[in-house]
């Protein structure tokens, strides 16, 4: 995988999705395409179950990451960003509110304890140097 020139792009777009998760942790939810860098900004969880507590799990696939200037790191593999993170019913919470990046062919993966029961929303900037 090539590491997208964030300084001389050719677009930048602002996103967001939004999702109800099943109880399969492992549902991909996003892929990011080549020639792209996703600039996540945050990701809100909220249980609009009005009864009971569910939990969050979201983790990132790398793809065989070649890196621009580091070493010593697993270039892949799958590595989690939030584990069996409870959320109270009827509250919401904040999994992510400092941005990473998910570089080309990086799968987002997550799910819950109780399918629909939790909905996140993912915002994000589409970085293309295509």
């Amino acid at each position: 995988m090539a590491n997208p020139d964030i300084v001389d792009v050719a677009t930048i777009n602002a996103e967001s999705v939004c999702f109800s998760l099943t109880a399969t942790t492992t549902t991909t939810l996003l892929t990011v395409s080549a020639d792209v860098v996703l600039k996540v900004n945050s990701i809100h969880a909220a249980n609009d179950d009005g009864t009971n507590d569910a939990t969050i799990d979201l983790s990132v696939v790398k793809s065989n990451f070649t890196s621009a200037g580091v070493t010593n790191f697993d270039t892949s593999g799958t590595f989690v960003i939030a584990q069996t993170i409870p959320v109270p019913a009827d509250t919401a919470l904040s999994v992510l509110d400092k941005p990473i990046y998910l570089m080309e062919g990086d799968v987002l993966k997550g799910g819950a304890s109780a399918a629909n029961d939790i909905d996140i929303l993912i915002s994000y900037e589409v970085i293309n140097d295509a």
